[in-house]
């Protein structure tokens, strides 16, 4: 494959890679909140309980692409207070402390608040001009 070929597909592989790590994400929402797969019991409005909302709904409208700049800005937001406030206490490096995934989390939906949904998404089907006649 050439450059071209590849720079063709990359706004495809923005939208997979933006519903893939949201199906991921949206997993730890429906773990703390709905009790699956091995579930948690948060207490309701506890810190884990907040997140736990914020993951499920958050990752629910990253997975279908809707509001996704601010909602993966909120989600960036919640991962660095995950990994600052659970993680980095427990050991500066992050393979040691269980935050790895926490900061990919963080920066992968940072720069989704940058790139946008790509093109398989809510957000660019509402923003494409109708056809005229």
């Amino acid at each position: 494959m050439n450059a071209d070929t590849l720079t063709t597909h990359a706004p495809k592989m923005l939208s997979i890679l933006r519903i893939v790590s949201a199906l991921i994400f949206f997993a730890h929402g429906t773990q703390k909140i709905l009790g699956f797969p091995a579930g948690m019991d948060p207490a309701a409005f506890s810190l884990p309980w907040i997140a736990g909302v914020l993951e499920l709904v958050g990752g629910a409208l990253l997975i279908i692409g809707l509001f996704t700049r601010p909602v993966a800005f909120v989600l960036s937001g919640l991962m660095a207070c995950a990994y600052w406030m659970a993680h980095a206490p427990q050991s500066p490096f992050p393979v040691n402390n269980g935050g790895d995934a926490a900061i990919l989390y963080c920066f992968v939906f940072l720069y989704f608040v940058f790139a946008g949904p790509g093109p398989w998404s809510l957000d660019a089907a509402r923003s494409a001009k109708p056809a005229t006649v």
